[in-house]
Order: structure tokens, then C-alpha cells, then sequence
């Protein structure tokens, strides 16, 4: 157990702005007993060489940092600035900005490690369609990974989507699969249901299951509606579900695949409270 004796210094990681709030209530509890330091992304505060175990659970590496895109969603370019490789470090959840942002002879490394871990490659961070490139490809599959994540944020981003979808469908990888996964932005200003889903849809038409990222402004305020649709396309239960819905609706599947068990789940508001983290 840990004893307040044994505090020399307390650190609060804040990841998101909207956490900020709660870092300054967690820095009021702890300086009584101890120096408190609050850092992390959420505070614009760049990041350094990656440390494993600290502040992120061991398995999760950090390998560059930065991204040379300027989106405007995004704050990574504004706090770490463009891309930057940092010293190879052990863990099979790579968390990279943009890593195929970086050098060839660094991505070699990465696969190389990640070849040597006890678990399956985890590309959790996302990948960048549009720099993918068919001997990424070809290693991505040799590393048989449990999931690779890419992104669908902006419309320029769609047609590399389907062209990454058709590099690996060309390399022989099973299109079925859940491991090729993507983060679709919805939700952000003057975006709609509608629209949403289409993006959603295409995802799934280029061959990648849909994981839908909530856009949130820097206190966190979401629309509650929003929440909802979200729900339906980031639960690990009901994601299946919605893709064989809009696999059959884009008559990519026959309609006798989807057995009772698999059709759309309906929630009351009661019900949304209950499990909707906001």
C-alpha cells in the first residue's frame, strides 16, 4: 500500500483540455502531501522521449512524435511540432502521431521490434492512408497484427482510404476481418447525421470497421444526440451489428447473413444515461 510518507512528487497526466478542471481538484488534494506537477497533452505541453510504464501502462510505446499535417481539428502539429523520431523502445501498442510520417529506415525498426514482442501488433495510434505503401503493407501483414487503425477525418482523406483498402486486398489480406479498423470524425461544426453515416458507410465499403471519434471543443461540450449516434458506432457490441446492417444496405452481403442476434440494438434515453460515458 501506498503511504503518503513514501510521496516525494505527484504527477497528473491531463490528456484532454476538458480534463484540465479535474487536474486542478486532483493538484488540491495531493500538495498537502507532496510537490504536485501537472503536464500532458491536455495542457499543450510537448512531449519528450517515451518512457514505458510512465504514465502510460507497460505494452503502449511511443516511437516519434509530431505530425507535418496542419488539421484543424487537431492539436498535435500546434504542440509537438513536425514529425520527430525518438529512441526505439519495447511495447506492441504503438501510439505514434503519424508514423509512416517518418523515415523508412525508422518504420523498419518499429516492425522490427514489434516482430520481437511476446503479443500481436496493436496499431492503436492510426496510420495515415495516404502514406501507405505496398511494402507497408506486406510487413503489416507478416506481423499478423490483432489491429491496425487508420483515420477518416477529412474528405481528402476518403480516396486513400479505398486505395489502402485495395493495396491490402491485392496483398491477399482477408477483407473480413476485424483487425483493419478506422477512426471516423463526426460530430465537429456543421456536420450532420446524414453525412456522418455516409462517411461511416464508406468506411465500411473500403473495407475497414468504423470506430466513429466524437469531436469535442476544448471544454468538451458534445451535442447529446450526438452521443447517441456515436454509441451505436464505437461500441465493441453494436459496431458489428450497424456494419452487416450497412454491408446489406450497400448490398455488399446478401440479406440472409444477419441472423436475429445481429440486428440493430434500440436504446430508450434511460438506457443511453446509463451507458453513455460523456
Amino acid at each position: 500500500m501506498l503511504l503518503p510518507l513514501e510521496v516525494d512528487e505527484v504527477h497528473i497526466s491531463v490528456s484532454f483540455t476538458w480534463d484540465i478542471p479535474r487536474a486542478e481538484r486532483l493538484m488540491k488534494e495531493w500538495r498537502a502531501v507532496a510537490q504536485v506537477k501537472i503536464g500532458g497533452p491536455g495542457i499543450g505541453m510537448r512531449g519528450e522521449n517515451f518512457e514505458p510504464g510512465k504514465y502510460l501502462r507497460p505494452g503502449y510505446t511511443i516511437t516519434s512524435r509530431g505530425c507535418n499535417n496542419r488539421c484543424w481539428f487537431c492539436s498535435v502539429w500546434k504542440r509537438e511540432g513536425k514529425i520527430r523520431e525518438l529512441p526505439m523502445t519495447g511495447g506492441n501498442i504503438v501510439l505514434d502521431d503519424n508514423l509512416l510520417a517518418c523515415s523508412d529506415d525508422h518504420i523498419m525498426s518499429v516492425f522490427a521490434m514489434l516482430a520481437k514482442q511476446k503479443h500481436k501488433a496493436d496499431f492503436r495510434g492510426g496510420l495515415e492512408a495516404a502514406l501507405l505503401k505496398e511494402w507497408h503493407v506486406k510487413c503489416l501483414i507478416d506481423l499478423n497484427c490483432s489491429q491496425i487503425f487508420f483515420a477518416y477525418d477529412t474528405p481528402n482523406d476518403k480516396e486513400p482510404l479505398f486505395e489502402a483498402g485495395r493495396l491490402f486486398k491485392k496483398n491477399g489480406w482477408n477483407m473480413v476481418s476485424q483487425v483493419l479498423r478506422c477512426y471516423v470524425l463526426i460530430g465537429y461544426p456543421r456536420d450532420t447525421f446524414e453525412a456522418a453515416k455516409k462517411r461511416l458507410y464508406d468506411t465500411v465499403r473500403a473495407g475497414f470497421m468504423p470506430y466513429a471519434m466524437l469531436y469535442r471543443n476544448e471544454k468538451g461540450i458534445v451535442d447529446h444526440g450526438w452521443l447517441l449516434f456515436r454509441w451505436y458506432w464505437s461500441s465493441h457490441r453494436l459496431v458489428p451489428s450497424q456494419v452487416r446492417k450497412a454491408r446489406i444496405e450497400m448490398k455488399l452481403d446478401p440479406p440472409n447473413i444477419i441472423s436475429r442476434q445481429q440486428q440493430t440494438f434500440t436504446f430508450d434515453e434511460e438506457t443511453l444515461d446509463k451507458n453513455i460515458e460523456v
